[in-house]
């Protein structure tokens, strides 16, 4: 029997699977050049305002971590820690824009621009990167507009609100010269890169399932530490229709505005602010490629009034043979150890220690290992690594593809929790549907 031609739907599939798969091909080669975290790089002796290693900064979003990044960078420049200038700020409400401008110029001694629209900030040439600190649901856009303005990216963690927005930022980041970091900044932990270096050696065997968790527990209910600040008042101090943005409008309502992670509707609540801090790391150490299926249970135990869920748990499938359980709460402090099993060993990464432990049944062929390592601060080393990243131009250790495997974690399993179903992930394709 003679076969149909093919219609214009099979060369559409056909056409974007071709394009997901040297899409993946490209990115994996540059996540593979990322991986290694670099030496501290030394300071210079000096800092001369035409020096060409200065690095220029603008910072959108200056409520909470915003005022955190901007301040922290100002901080670098003071103590010479590294040649940094923040040179522009960026926010809706001008009490908040008014306080950071304050705080950085008292820092670093000279003052930065400031702007109520990132598309205006991003037409400055005194800018060479930009840290993205907005609501979940503005990183997309403005990360995407950053890009197209040749601009290099840190955006906060989430990546992105939904997987959607993942995926178009992923590829508006393939073959680009900008580069683009994604906060997360355990990555920059030396356990982790010993821990992948062990697992590719065969030290544990196959690595099977692991274990991780980001759990808290608070009395009044998470995320109502962050205040109501009575001079942000929208039509007069605040742009509110701007901040509502690419989700369309809403009532003006404060809670909403100070307290956002707590709401469906623009924050994963747990899941995007807690756990990607703990799954990330593990995602890069144990390279077990993308999920392929995530399913995800939880609820309102305690904190009944917060939109979002005080409990979940998570099952991540993994391509190359891996499972990944992840416990979230923010009404119970007593997490999980985190651990990597493997089929001849197991690694336990908590803390400032890496232990290798072998199975019972390979006591005599696997050696036992215990390293301590010594503190240092994620923060500041994340940040300077995207500072390096500037000037080397080198993918930076937290990579585009990294967090897009960890927003199809968070973005399925919060359809799964609400749903009430599993959700398979493609990554020939790039799709996700229910099982």
């Amino acid at each position: 029997m003679r076969k149909s031609p093919p219609t214009r739907r099979d060369f559409m599939k056909a056409t974007a699977a071709s394009t997901a798969g040297v899409l993946l091909g490209t990115l994996k080669q540059d996540e593979a050049k990322a991986q290694e975290p670099e030496k501290k790089p030394e300071p210079p002796k000096d800092f001369p305002e035409d020096s060409k290693d200065l690095v220029r900064l603008a910072i959108i979003g200056t409520g909470g971590m915003g005022t955190g990044h901007a301040n922290s960078f100002a901080s670098f420049f003071r103590d010479k820690i590294d040649h940094v200038k923040v040179t522009a700020l960026c926010d809706v409400a001008q009490p908040r824009l008014a306080d950071a401008i304050k705080s950085v110029s008292k820092i670093q001694g000279s003052e930065p621009k400031g702007y109520d629209d990132h598309r205006k900030l991003l037409e400055s040439k005194d800018v060479d990167g930009v840290v993205i600190a907005s609501p979940e649901h503005w990183h997309a856009p403005m990360a995407i507009d950053a890009l197209d303005a040749g601009k290099d990216v840190y955006v906060e963690k989430p990546m992105t609100l939904r997987l959607e927005e993942a995926l178009r930022l992923y590829k508006a980041a393939w073959s680009r010269k900008e580069r683009i970091m994604v906060g997360t900044q355990y990555v920059t932990y030396q356990k982790y890169h010993d821990a992948r270096k062990l697992i590719q050696e065969g030290a544990i065997g196959h690595p099977t399932f692991s274990q991780t968790s980001y759990c808290r527990n608070s009395e009044a209910g998470e995320w109502l530490y962050y205040d109501i600040d009575k001079r942000v008042i929208p039509g007069e101090t605040l742009d509110w229709k701007r901040w509502c943005g690419p989700l369309g409008p809403a009532a003006w309502d404060p809670e909403v505005y100070f307290r956002w992670r707590r709401y469906r509707r623009y924050s994963t609540g747990i899941i995007g602010d807690l756990l990607v801090h703990k799954m990330t790391p593990l995602i890069m150490a144990i390279d077990a490629g993308w999920p392929v299926a995530v399913s995800a249970t939880g609820g309102h135990y305690v904190d009944k009034a917060m939109d979002n869920h005080d409990q979940v748990n998570l099952n991540v499938q993994f391509e190359r043979d891996h499972t990944m359980v992840v416990a979230g709460s923010t009404c119970n402090e007593f997490g999980f150890e985190e651990v990597i099993r493997g089929h001849r060993g197991n690694l336990f990464t908590a803390g400032g220690r890496m232990v290798l432990r072998p199975e019972r049944i390979y006591a005599e062929e696997v050696d036992v290992l215990d390293k301590q390592y010594e503190g240092s601060d994620p923060h500041v080393s994340i940040r300077r690594n995207f500072l390096s990243s500037i000037r080397t131009r080198k993918q930076p250790i937290s990579t585009i593809e990294l967090a897009t495997k960890v927003m199809v974690i968070v973005d399925l399993a919060t359809r799964s929790l609400w749903e009430g179903k599993t959700y398979r992930f493609d990554p020939n394709t790039l799709t996700a549907r229910p099982a």
